[in-house]
């Protein structure tokens, strides 16, 4: 019967865990039993969905709020603390740049939001745009890369980390640009840099590109600004 039980799951596409938990449902009645083998089957599967986004987002490191500090951080008077937790930016298709000096807490931000995205059933992707950038000029020199751009399409929110800390060449700085560009009012990005806007030509080179690209981030963003010094090297006793 066993058996049975779970080669009908498989056929009907229902995961094995029906057929793992069916013999422990208490119920009253045959409604009763299916409503909640139903329920059962219906939060493993929000579980999993949750588990495989988080995978596949590719954080460094998996950060939440718990114990974050929000004292040194300056929020824009059109975002509260609690609409940033909540994901608001994202329900609005707009972006986050979060500025500030190195070990501030910008990555640990963005990875929180990211997470609680991946925990809202969103698609998310997490990359240190020196990685990305690589990544696009060799799927370009593959030939690869209108199949790698399309990953991009379903994505609700784009993390590029590390903006500005690598000067990119020219083919870098026009593919980061696509991938901005096309994003554009489509989806959200959240950008971590310690570059103020005036420095950006500095790693894309190119003036006219350089407004662009920031006119596109901008027209619809939130800038979040760190005010603090280095955490971790606060925590290592040098600070």
């Amino acid at each position: 019967m066993q058996e049975r039980i779970a080669n009908y799951c498989k056929r009907l596409k229902l995961s094995k865990n029906v057929s793992e938990i069916y013999k422990d449902i208490q119920a009253t009645n045959y409604e009763e039993f299916l409503c909640k083998l139903l329920e059962l089957e219906v939060n493993h599967r929000n579980i999993t969905k949750i588990e495989r986004s988080i995978k596949l987002a590719s954080f460094p490191v998996i950060r939440t709020f718990e114990d974050y500090s929000f004292q040194e951080i300056t929020l824009p008077s059109s975002l509260r603390e609690e609409e940033l937790k909540e994901l608001k930016f994202i329900i609005e298709k707009k972006n986050l740049i979060l500025y500030g000096g190195v070990g501030t807490g910008k990555t640990h931000m963005a990875c929180a939001l990211g997470l609680n995205a991946c925990n809202e059933g969103k698609n998310v992707k997490f990359y240190r745009t020196s990685t990305l950038v690589n990544q696009l000029s060799e799927a370009k020199k593959k030939g690869n890369l209108s199949s790698f751009l399309k990953r991009f399409e379903k994505l609700d929110l784009l993390i590029l980390d590390e903006w500005g800390y690598v000067p990119l060449d020219r083919e870098g700085a026009q593919l980061i640009f696509q991938i901005i560009s096309d994003c554009y009012e489509r989806y959200s990005i959240i950008l971590t840099t310690n570059l103020e806007f005036s420095r950006w030509v500095s790693i894309l080179y190119d003036e006219n590109m350089t407004a662009a690209l920031i006119d596109r981030l901008v027209h619809h963003s939130h800038l979040v600004l760190f005010n603090g010094s280095s955490k971790r090297l606060k925590e290592s006793g040098l600070g």
